[in-house]
């Protein structure tokens, strides 16, 4: 794949299907999975995964090779890697696919801390490869309507909320491991707050208790934004399903509350909710990853954001995480 400076695809270099390996083969790579081999153009090739069974699972229901580790995945003249990994396992799996020339789509968050993901990024922007996230939530028909609602308007209170359970996997309870409810569930919401309102500077976070492991049970914060409004974010991972997700933006004159699949707006025409189909904004991020592989050009709030713009994200988590460690205020670095 050649590319140019900023690390945009400008396609494969020989003609022919879009070839894409999997490192990670659980819920999250069957969904990628299941959306690209239903597109044409696209040759899902190699899967591996630390559990052997896992990978087998996923080689048999997608029609794929299983390979026992990267390296072997890496002589499978791939264009493309997806990286389906829990947040403890970023960081050297990037590096080799970056530093092998393949293209990554890298599923959030980049990492259970600020260090590796910054270390990662580094090395992506230097070898120059194709990069996208997938902070899906951009490409969402919602997301895109209140971008347009809020256009020239000045934005004034943000409030984010995350309410949900605890996902059934060993490792997410550990902090360590996971990051944490902001960093590895929040952080959908808050790449949609700067994708809406704008970067955030300040950071104030406090913990309401903590679950065995380390996770915050809840959080409530407050974000200072670098164009003057002011949000809170709260959390919370101790209900028995997903309640609410989502932002509520007030600016002059509108509210706006968007969430992936949800839109409520409220302004001097009455209000006004709309729902919509949750999968259409995960088929779109990975329709538009292929479009990038083969140099057709994508428009940006249509798009998922590379590795260097959700950086910025993965950054505000983090603060977040560490002000709910600290209890102190924290700038966004």
């Amino acid at each position: 794949m050649t590319v140019d400076g900023s690390g945009n695809g400008t396609g494969p270099d020989r003609v022919g299907p879009c070839r894409i390996g999997f490192v990670g083969t659980g819920g999250v790579a069957h969904r990628h999975a299941r959306v690209l081999g239903g597109m044409s153009g696209v040759q899902l090739v190699a899967a591996t995964d630390v559990a052997p069974s896992s990978a087998s699972v996923f080689g048999e229901a997608h029609g794929v090779r299983t390979v026992p580790d990267l390296d072997a995945l890496l002589g499978e003249e791939l264009d493309a890697v997806y990286v389906c990994v829990p947040p403890f396992a970023h960081g050297a799996l990037e590096v080799e696919i970056a530093a092998a020339g393949k293209a990554l789509f890298v599923e959030k968050p980049l990492a259970c801390d600020q260090p590796t993901a910054e270390w990662v990024g580094r090395r992506i922007r230097t070898s120059g490869v194709l990069s996208r996230v997938g902070h899906h939530w951009r490409c969402a028909e919602p997301v895109q309507r209140a971008r347009k609602l809020l256009d020239g308007r000045q934005i004034r209170l943000v409030s984010g909320t995350w309410l949900d359970c605890t996902p059934p996997v060993a490792w997410w309870a550990d902090r360590a491991r996971s990051g944490g409810p902001l960093v590895e569930q929040a952080v959908h919401v808050l790449d949609l707050a700067r994708f809406l309102v704008g970067e955030v500077t300040e950071v104030h976070a406090a913990a309401g208790g903590r679950l065995p492991g380390g996770v915050e049970a809840a959080t409530g914060a407050l974000l200072c934004f670098a164009n003057g409004a002011v949000g809170t974010i709260a959390t919370t991972c101790v209900l028995d399903g997903r309640h609410r997700t989502g932002l509520e933006i007030v600016a002059d004159g509108i509210v706006v509350g968007v969430g992936e699949d949800w839109l409520d707006v409220r302004d001097a025409e009455g209000a006004h909710r709309a729902e919509y189909d949750a999968m259409t904004p995960r088929t779109a991020v990975d329709a538009a990853f292929v479009a990038a592989l083969r140099g057709t050009p994508v428009p940006p709030e249509r798009d998922a954001p590379d590795h260097t713009e959700a950086l910025r994200s993965h950054r505000l988590a983090c603060a977040l995480a560490r002000s709910a460690e600290s209890g102190r205020a924290e700038m966004v670095r």
